[in-house]
């Protein structure tokens, strides 16, 4: 299969070598697209090229012959015609910063990370408009995704937002192919704010299942969750169908009940009593939730918006507050109405 060249967006490059962008990478190598994936670490991108699979993060699967493998950021840039980053949040402003001088003004700036900048809170796009003046092409790529089943070519469904229908169009055209179902929206802060937000109440999710709360509070948790998700996300200008969706409801159940999700994994471990730091040297992996907690208190303080379960999530995470006494404050709120 070959992409239809009215709607190829041309070659990509996808920055960031982990699951994710190897996944990403592997996929539209396999849609037909010309693909390059670049990694920070020399030693790393010279396993993949040898290894032809990225052994530490996607073992077992491998790569389409015509993906390309480039260690140079500047050689890695030069040929795109869009760039799809796959890097943490916490790293991100920093390499666009670092790469700034070398994406070209027509270059369409697309990303498939998920979180808030830390010490900021900013939404990414904001941190993209800010360190890439030059560029005017802008999309996000989030959804209910999981690296390994994208990379095995399992059933999955995304949305590409974008303030550009055409680019929207364009992209999710890339994307859509085989198993994967590739969807288009507008509402960019929407999109960016269920696949944050989704993570800090998948940590309060591997909680209650950590202690033992059963599947009644599982889906009273995600319902509420989804609640706080919309409650801000609305105030801060997403729309309420976005968060209904594949971006909102779609990612945060996801997240919320695989163990495959790296945040829920941090809740389970919580809640046997385990440090943060100590989950985090377990995992080995960015674990997004933790700083998006952080975050999403100081915009539910700048917004004037109540996050029980997110608030909670940061007081075990941030104050040394128990789990147990996280659970026992929630649910001796004083009851409310549902819609609120």
């Amino acid at each position: 299969m070959t992409v239809d060249n009215q709607q190829d967006p041309g070659p990509v490059t996808v920055l960031g070598a982990g699951s994710w962008g190897t996944a990403l990478a592997i996929h539209m190598a396999n849609a037909g697209s010309e693909v390059t994936l670049w990694g920070n670490e020399p030693d790393h991108m010279e396993r993949l090229q040898q290894q032809r699979c990225n052994q530490q993060f996607l073992s077992g699967i491998a790569f389409p012959d015509t993906l390309k493998i480039q260690a140079d950021l500047e050689q890695a840039l030069k040929s795109a015609s869009w760039i799809l980053l796959a890097i943490p949040s916490y790293a991100f402003r920093p390499f666009l910063a670092r790469a700034s001088a070398l994406i070209d003004k027509d270059t369409a700036v697309t990303w498939a990370s998920k979180g808030l900048e830390e010490g900021t809170g900013k939404l990414l796009h904001q941190v993209v408009k800010e360190e890439l003046p030059q560029c005017s092409k802008f999309a996000v790529i989030s959804g209910p995704t999981f690296a390994r089943e994208v990379a095995q070519g399992m059933p999955t469904a995304i949305t590409v937002a974008s303030e550009s229908e055409s680019l929207a169009n364009k992209i999710s055209h890339c994307l859509h192919h085989g198993n994967f179902r590739a969807y288009t929206s507008d509402d960019v802060i929407g999109v960016e704010l269920g696949g944050a937000l989704k993570n800090a109440l998948a940590i309060a999710s591997g909680i209650a299942d950590g202690l033992g709360f059963g599947a009644n509070a599982r889906a009273a948790l995600i319902t509420r969750g989804l609640a706080e998700l919309m409650r801000l996300g609305v105030t801060m200008g997403g729309r309420q169908e976005t968060f209904m969706g594949l971006a909102g409801m779609g990612d945060l159940v996801l997240t919320c009940t695989d163990n495959q999700s790296r945040n829920r994994r941090m809740g389970l471990k919580l809640a046997e009593g385990l440090s943060k730091e100590q989950i985090k040297k377990d995992i080995g992996q960015e674990i997004e939730g933790v700083r998006t907690a952080r975050e999403a208190m100081q915009l539910a303080k700048k917004y004037q918006v109540e996050l029980p379960i997110i608030e909670q999530v940061y007081r075990v995470l941030y104050e040394g507050l128990s789990p147990q006494e996280a659970v026992k404050y929630l649910l001796e709120r004083k009851p409310t109405s549902e819609i609120h």
